[in-house]
């Protein structure tokens, strides 16, 4: 699994499950859901242009996955009306989450940033990451591993993140529950 995809399941993988069985009741089918969402966010991060978006852009999957079930099967969504778009005086669900990994990133100094932006998001290779920050490719090599680095530290030392023993992460707290 690519690094940044890593993280996103890291960070979202509970909530995700947790809204697409409140919105699918067969529980097999939300796993396969839930699969279909990490596949196409692996596929399409090279588009998401605003890294800022992220959380929301996952939601957007998601929600469009879980349609696409409903279509596909003809089966009757839980709810009465389907309605992803929560209540009017209600704030949708994908809002109310920690958007930690974009909180994390933003905590980086510059240069990492950057590189873990341009990377990841913007889909550069290392090699055109280097000629881009006009760097030596073993520099811009070790700006991207150092960059990781520094936002692994940052994550685990997240108060809302559960680590095992040798510190990996095992789940994400969402501080609103």
């Amino acid at each position: 699994m690519d690094g940044q995809v890593e993280e996103i399941w890291i960070d979202l993988h509970d909530e995700l499950k947790k809204f697409i069985h409140s919105k699918v009741s067969d529980v097999g089918a939300g796993e396969d859901i839930l699969q279909d969402v990490f596949i196409k966010i692996q596929l399409h991060i090279h588009k998401l242009s605003d890294s800022s978006k992220l959380t929301s852009w996952v939601y957007q999957i998601t929600r469009n996955t879980v349609s696409d079930y409903y279509r596909n099967t003809k089966s009757k969504p839980n709810s009465n009306d389907f309605d992803f778009a929560e209540q009017e005086n209600e704030e949708p669900l994908y809002l109310s989450l920690s958007n930690c990994i974009n909180q994390k990133i933003s905590k980086l100094p510059e240069k990492y940033q950057q590189a873990i932006l341009l990377t990841y998001f913007d889909n550069y290779s290392q090699t055109a990451l280097a000629e881009e920050l006009n760097i030596s490719y073993s520099g811009t090599k070790t700006r991207v591993q150092r960059g990781r680095e520094k936002l692994k530290d940052l994550m685990i030392r997240c108060k809302n993140l559960q680590t095992d023993d040798k510190g990996n992460p095992i789940t994400y707290l969402n501080p609103e529950k």
